[in-house]
C-alpha cells in the first residue's frame, strides 16, 4: 500500500513538474509577445492609433521666387487652392446623411472636372495593415471656382485650404535657365531643381483630435506647426539682355534655317552669366506636352549650353593661340608659310583657301583662320604642353555651374595623341566641349588670365516679417576654388588685340560695329556621327569680347545646322552677333570712338544699288523703296536714262539716290562692279544679276576674289571671273 501511494506521488509531481513547465512556457511566451508588441512594434501601432483619434493636414510652404538681378520676377508661386479629405469625419457625415461613397466620388468628380474613377480608387484607399485612412489629399492647384464648387457640397470633412502653383509670367522666357516643378512642387529641371532645397521652404502641419465618431473633442486643442516660406533666388540674369538674345537667337534660326541657335552673354571679370538662350524653347507653365514620348520632352527641357558638346572648329584656335603666347613659343615676328595644304604622315591638310596664304605672322594666322598654320603651331607647341593647357582652362571637367546636367566633354589623352591629333586639335577638331565650358576659358583670355567658375545664383534672400525688408542669406562667391589665375594679363591683351584685328578685317568683319572695339574669332565646324563627319551638317559659332582693351561682356553665339547652302559662321553667326553686341552697348552705355549718328549707320545694312534705268520712274521708284533706298527724281520724262551713284555700288539703307528721267528708253549702260567678296555662290549671282552682270566661278565656297576691283566702271553684260574658295573659319 505504502508502495502504491510513494508511487502515486511520484505520478503527481512529475505532472506537476511538467504542468509548471508548461505553464511556465506559456508565461514566457506571453511575456515574449508582450514585448514583441509594446517594444518592436510599438512605432506601427502608434501611428495606426495616431492616424484613427487624429486628424492630419499638411501645408506646403509657399515657394520661393525666381527674380533677375534687378528684381524682376521670373517664377513666382499664385494662390491657388488643394481639396484634403479628413476621412473619418467624412465617412461619419456619409453615414449620418445616407450618402454612397459612389454618390459622393461622383459629386467630388463633378466638381473638381475628375475622373469618377479616380476619386472612388482615392476614397476607397486604405493603410497597408487594411484599416482606413484617417486623411488624405484629393486634388492640388484647384482655381477659386473649383474650390467654391467644393465648398457649395456641404459635406464635413472635405478641406479647402489655400495652396500654391508655380507661374512663369514670361512663358518662354529663359525656361530651359529657369526649369519648371513636378505635380508636387518641386523642381524637376533647370535653376527650379538645383536650388530646390532653397526655394522649398520648411512644411506645416495641423494635427487635430478627434473621438470615435470623428469629431472633435471639448478639451484637446489642435497642434498646428506654420510653414516656412522659401527663399527667393536673385539670379544674376539681366531681363533685358536676355531678351535682346531671345529676339535674336529666334531671328537667327529662322533665317538659317537652322535646327537650333544658343546664345551666352557673360561678364568675364566675375563669372556672372547676364543671358542664356536656348531655341527652340518651351512654356514652363505647360511642359507637359499631350502625345510627345518623355525623351522627346527631356530633349526640349535640356539646357544644351551646359548639357551638350560639340567640335568647336576655329574658335578653339583663341586657346591654342594663348597657350603658344603664354609658353614664349610665339610673337609677332614669328613667321608660317601656307601654300594652301600640309602633309602630316598620310593625310593632307588643306587649308580653305587653295592657293594658300604665302607667308604670314602669328597675327596674320589668326586674322586668316589658316588651318596649315595652325597646324605649324601646334607642332611648335608639342602635344604634352599643349594638353596642358587645355586641362588648365577646365577643358575635359565640369565647370561647376550651379546648373544642372553638366556635360565635361571629351579630351584625348596625352598618349593617344598622334601627329595628326596634334594638328587637328590646334584648330578645333577632336576634342568636344560645351558652349559653357568654352566660354569659361575665352574669359581667362577677357579678363586678363583668371578663371572663373560661371554662375547663374546671384544672391539667395528671404522676407523678414519683423523688418519688412529683404534679407541676403547667401551670394556667390568668386574667390578660393571659384578663381584661379592661369595666364599672364599682359600676354592675354596682345591675344586680344590680335582677335580685334580678325573682326576689323578677318573672318569675323560681319560683326564689325563702327567706333567699337570687338575681339572675336568664328569657327564652323562640321558634325561628327556614326561612321564619321554628316555631311551638310554645321556648327557655325562666333565668340566675342568688348571692349578688346578691358572687355564687360562676352558673347558665345552658336547655330547648330544651318541651312547648308550658306552654314559659314561669317555669313550666319558673325552678323546675329552684331546685333547682340550693339543692342548691349547701347543698354549698357557703352560709347565708341564715333558719334551715336555715325555708329547707328554702320548698323544699317548695305545695299548694293541696283539697276533701274529703262525702267518706267514709278517702277524704279518703287524697286529702290523694296531695297530700302530713298530717291530723287527731276520731271524731265517717263523713263530713267541714269542715275547717281551707279548700278553696282554698295551704299547704306536709306541713302538717297539720284535718278534722271527722259523720254526715250535709250540710256547710259555703264555700270560699276560689286564687291562680291565673302558671298556665298548664290547671293553673288543674284547682285550681278541685279546691276546686269554675269560671273564665270572657279572654286567652291564663298568668294574670295573677283577678276575687277569693285567700283571700277564697266559695260553691262559683262563677265566677271569669279573665285570661290571655303569660308575663313
Amino acid at each position: 500500500m505504502a508502495k502504491r501511494e510513494y508511487r502515486d506521488k511520484v505520478i503527481v509531481r512529475k505532472r506537476m513538474v511538467v504542468i509548471f513547465c508548461f505553464l511556465l512556457l506559456l508565461l514566457c511566451g506571453l511575456i515574449g509577445r508582450m514585448i514583441y508588441v509594446m517594444v518592436y512594434q510599438s512605432p506601427k501601432l502608434k501611428s495606426i492609433a495616431i492616424a484613427q483619434w487624429t486628424s492630419e493636414v499638411k501645408i506646403d510652404a509657399k515657394r520661393g521666387k525666381i527674380l533677375d538681378r534687378n528684381g524682376h520676377e521670373l517664377a513666382v508661386s499664385a494662390n491657388v487652392y488643394r481639396i484634403d479629405l479628413d476621412m473619418n469625419t467624412l465617412r461619419q457625415t456619409m453615414k449620418e446623411k445616407n450618402l454612397s461613397q459612389d454618390k459622393v466620388a461622383s459629386e467630388l468628380a463633378s466638381a473638381l472636372s475628375m475622373d469618377k474613377a479616380e476619386v472612388s480608387k482615392k476614397l476607397s484607399k486604405t493603410l497597408p495593415g487594411g484599416l482606413p485612412l484617417a486623411s488624405l489629399n484629393l486634388k492640388r492647384r484647384v482655381d477659386k471656382e473649383q474650390a467654391d464648387n467644393v465648398r457649395n457640397l456641404n459635406l464635413k470633412g472635405i478641406l479647402v485650404s489655400a495652396d500654391t502653383k508655380r507661374y512663369y509670367p514670361n512663358n518662354n522666357f529663359l525656361a530651359q535657365v529657369l526649369g519648371h516643378t513636378n505635380s508636387d512642387g518641386n523642381g524637376l529641371t533647370g535653376v527650379e531643381l538645383y536650388y530646390n532645397k532653397q526655394l522649398s521652404g520648411t512644411p506645416g502641419v495641423r494635427i487635430s483630435e478627434t473621438d470615435r465618431k470623428s469629431e472633435g473633442l471639448p478639451y484637446t486643442i489642435s497642434d498646428y506647426t506654420k510653414p516656412v516660406d522659401g527663399k527667393n533666388v536673385v539670379l544674376t540674369i539681366d531681363e533685358m539682355i536676355q531678351g535682346f538674345c531671345e529676339k535674336i537667337a529666334t531671328q537667327a534660326m529662322n533665317d538659317n534655317k537652322a535646327k537650333a541657335v544658343s546664345i551666352i552673354v557673360m561678364n568675364p571679370k566675375n563669372g556672372e552669366i547676364l543671358a542664356m538662350v536656348n531655341k527652340p524653347d518651351y512654356n514652363p507653365n505647360d511642359p507637359w506636352i499631350k502625345g510627345k514620348p518623355y525623351d522627346e520632352l527631356q530633349k526640349m527641357w535640356r539646357n544644351r549650353t551646359v548639357s551638350d558638346t560639340f567640335e568647336p572648329g576655329s574658335i578653339f584656335k583663341v586657346i591654342t593661340a594663348s597657350t603658344a603666347l603664354e609658353e614664349g613659343i610665339v610673337n609677332q615676328n614669328t613667321k608660317f608659310s601656307c601654300n594652301g595644304r600640309i602633309i602630316i604622315g598620310n593625310r593632307t591638310i588643306h587649308c580653305w583657301k587653295s592657293s594658300g596664304h604665302g607667308t604670314q605672322s602669328f597675327a596674320d594666322i589668326l586674322k586668316n583662320s589658316c588651318n596649315v598654320g595652325f597646324a605649324e603651331l601646334g607642332k611648335m607647341i608639342g602635344k604634352e604642353t599643349l594638353n596642358k593647357y587645355i586641362q588648365k582652362f577646365g577643358f575635359g571637367q565640369k565647370t561647376g555651374i550651379d546648373l544642372p546636367g553638366e556635360a565635361k566633354g571629351i579630351i584625348k589623352k596625352t598618349q593617344n595623341i598622334t601627329d595628326i591629333d596634334l594638328a587637328t586639335i590646334s584648330f578645333g577638331q577632336a576634342n568636344t566641349v560645351s558652349a559653357i565650358q568654352y566660354l569659361t576659358a575665352v574669359n581667362a583670355v577677357a579678363n586678363g588670365g583668371t578663371l572663373i567658375t560661371p554662375h547663374v545664383m546671384k544672391e539667395i534672400t528671404h522676407y523678414d516679417d519683423l523688418t519688412k525688408e529683404n534679407v541676403i542669406d547667401q551670394t556667390f562667391d568668386v574667390s578660393g576654388n571659384n578663381s584661379r589665375k592661369i595666364l599672364d594679363s599682359s600676354k592675354m591683351a596682345e591675344l586680344r588685340g590680335y582677335l580685334e584685328n580678325v573682326v576689323i578685317a578677318g573672318g569675323g568683319k560681319n560683326a564689325f560695329i563702327e567706333g567699337y572695339h570687338i575681339a572675336g574669332k568664328t569657327g564652323t565646324a562640321q558634325k561628327a556621327g556614326v561612321g564619321g563627319y554628316q555631311a551638310g551638317k554645321y556648327v557655325s559659332s562666333f565668340v566675342g569680347m568688348a571692349p578688346a582693351n578691358d572687355p564687360k561682356v562676352t558673347v558665345l553665339l552658336s547655330i547648330d545646322e544651318p541651312d547648308p547652302s550658306n552654314y559659314y559662321a561669317a555669313q550666319t553667326a558673325a552678323p546675329a552677333a552684331k546685333l547682340v553686341f550693339n543692342d548691349i552697348f547701347n543698354y549698357m552705355g557703352i560709347k565708341g570712338d564715333k558719334t551715336q549718328e555715325e555708329t547707328e549707320k554702320s548698323m544699317l545694312k548695305d545695299v548694293v544699288i541696283p539697276d533701274v534705268r529703262g525702267m518706267k520712274k514709278e517702277d524704279a521708284q518703287k524697286l529702290l523703296k523694296d531695297a530700302k533706298l530713298n530717291t530723287e527724281l527731276d520731271n524731265n520724262g517717263e523713263y530713267i536714262v541714269d542715275m547717281n551713284p551707279k548700278p553696282g555700288y554698295t551704299v547704306k539703307e536709306g541713302d538717297k539716290i539720284i535718278l534722271y528721267t527722259g523720254s526715250a528708253e535709250n540710256y547710259n549702260k555703264v555700270v560699276a562692279v560689286p564687291d562680291i567678296t565673302g558671298l556665298s555662290p548664290e547671293k553673288a549671282v543674284e547682285v550681278f544679276q541685279s546691276v546686269g552682270l554675269k560671273a564665270n566661278f572657279e572654286g567652291e565656297g564663298i568668294v574670295s576674289d573677283q577678276s575687277v576691283e569693285p567700283g571700277k566702271q564697266v559695260k553691262k553684260g559683262t563677265t566677271i571671273d569669279v573665285t570661290a574658295d571655303p569660308a575663313c573659319d
